[in-house]
């Protein structure tokens, strides 16, 4: 933050004697907090180390089968047609939801419905916020581990005979990324900290979660 203080002020006596364009300390200041949040969020990845087979037990246990993406994308045909304002620069589709076979995502909002009547509601948003829109971090270790397990897509395979959790650390190192200093974890703050952890996608997939818990 001092580095900040000292560029700011840099750009403005640089503004006071060359008449620079006013915006420059804007600029630097959204510049910097944006390469220290980035700082910071390697920082802490780097500070925490994993197994692997602890990790997908967490995220067998977060992760879904479906996911719902972009509702406009819900009016697309899917017929290949030229001028379809529903394709992607590379030629794939925007794809309204997605199912899987095994589950893959770990959506970030805690329900969401489509104008066509489609809805979804995450079983983390159900399962581990059941008495409130807060929990502490014994509730949330709790209740991640009491949720049920299914072998999801990613990361080393565990039959759901061999993940049960009896290493409650994964679970509290989750809970710390997630909740930060706060001593509770609110449902709205634990979607916006897994759109960051996915780097601004609908869902957080074994890559994403991986690497925030140090489980490479």
């Amino acid at each position: 933050m001092k580095i900040v203080k000292v560029i700011g002020s840099l750009c403005l006596i640089n503004g006071a004697t060359s008449f620079a364009p006013s915006h420059c300390t804007t600029s630097t200041h959204r510049s910097s907090s944006l390469h220290a949040d980035v700082a910071e969020a390697e920082s802490d990845v780097a500070a925490i180390t994993t197994d692997p087979k602890e990790a997908v037990k967490l995220f067998g246990r977060l992760a879904e089968k479906y996911i719902m993406l972009d509702s406009t994308a819900g009016m697309c045909c899917y017929s290949a047609c030229s001028d379809c304002e529903y394709r992607e620069p590379g030629g794939g589709y925007r794809m309204a939801d997605q199912s899987s076979a095994r589950p893959k995502w770990i959506p970030c909002y805690d329900h969401r419905e489509f104008g066509s009547g489609k809805e979804h509601t995450t079983k983390w948003s159900t399962d581990i916020f059941t008495e409130g829109p807060a929990v502490t971090k014994e509730e949330f270790i709790e209740r991640v581990i009491n949720l049920e397990f299914a072998p999801p897509l990613g990361g080393p395979f565990l039959a759901k005979s061999a993940a049960a959790i009896e290493d409650e650390s994964a679970a509290a190192a989750l809970f710390d990324i997630l909740a930060g200093e706060k001593e509770k974890l609110t449902r709205f703050r634990m979607g916006k900290e897994m759109k960051v952890i996915s780097g601004g996608e609908e869902g957080v997939t074994w890559n994403h979660f991986s690497t925030a818990l140090g489980a490479k």
